[in-house]
Parts: structure tokens; sequence; C-alpha cells
């Protein structure tokens, strides 16, 4: 287990910072906390996304009381941004000794637009979930080569 001092703080970055950046902060404390410092942040934020915080609740983990951010509003230096969303890694704002990584994800609030129930709409907010996941648990070791570009199943559009 690395010493709080010897984790790299790591930013997941999204727009909205309503749901994928969320997601990923909520798996990364749940499933790396010894190894890094997650926080989560939007380029430009406006607040959780209730059926992303229920999609969470349903595999364990519990972000409700997540806030939706700009990465300012942390207050600290990170070591690597690992943008989740297409738009986010285009804006990504100029963080000093910040490594960026690229790693999109399908937008699920996009993809459930034409959904008829919340059932239908659970759907692709699962789907990400379970994606964002399967990249979590690869961490660090998924960002830990500069210049290498992560493989995610269901790539951002």
């Amino acid at each position: 287990m690395a010493s709080a001092a010897n984790r790299p703080r790591v930013l997941f970055l999204c727009t909205g910072n309503s749901c994928r950046s969320q997601m990923a902060e909520g798996w990364a404390r749940k499933l790396k906390a010894a190894e890094i410092d997650a926080y989560s942040a939007g380029t430009d934020p406006h607040g959780l996304n209730p059926l992303a915080i229920k999609a969470m609740a349903e595999a364990g983990v519990d972000i409700s009381r997540h806030t939706s951010k700009r990465p300012e509003d942390i207050g600290l230096p990170f070591d690597v941004v690992v943008t989740v969303c297409d738009s986010a890694h285009e804006s990504c704002p100029i963080l000093p000794g910040a490594r960026i990584v690229h790693v999109g994800f399908d937008d699920p609030p996009r993809l459930a637009k034409a959904a008829k129930t919340e059932e239908e709409a659970m759907v692709h907010y699962r789907r990400v979930r379970d994606e964002i996941r399967s990249f979590i648990e690869k961490l660090p070791g998924a960002i830990a080569q500069p210049g290498s570009t992560p493989q995610v199943t269901g790539a951002s559009r």
C-alpha cells in the first residue's frame, strides 16, 4: 500500500461532472483508495445525475454525497488528469504538472434520451458504469505509461 504522500492524485474530468467522471471517482475510491487519490470535476459542472447515482448504488457505491465542481474548486495539484469524454479532452484546462490521459466513455444521458422508461434508460447507465469499473480495475497501470493510450470498450462517441 502506498502512503498518502506517495499516491498519485488522479482527476477524472468530464464536461458536466454529473455522470461519467463521478462514476470514475466513485469506483476509484472504492477499488483503488490504497493506490491513488481520486477526484472528479467538470469543465462546466451542472449537478449530479440521479440515474448515475442510482446505477452506482446498484453496484454498491454511494456517490450521492459527491458534488459537481470545477478542477480549481478542489484546490490541489494533480499528477494525472483522465478525461472521460471527448468534450472535456478538447477543452481540458491547463493543470501545471499534470499528465493528460484520454479515456472516453459513451454518454449515458445522451444514449438514454429516447428511453420511454427509467428502466430503459438505466440500461445505458449500467453499461457505462461497468465499462468505467473495468478501466478503474486496471489503475494505476492503465495510466502509468506516458504516451500510451488506454483501450476502453465502448469508447466515447
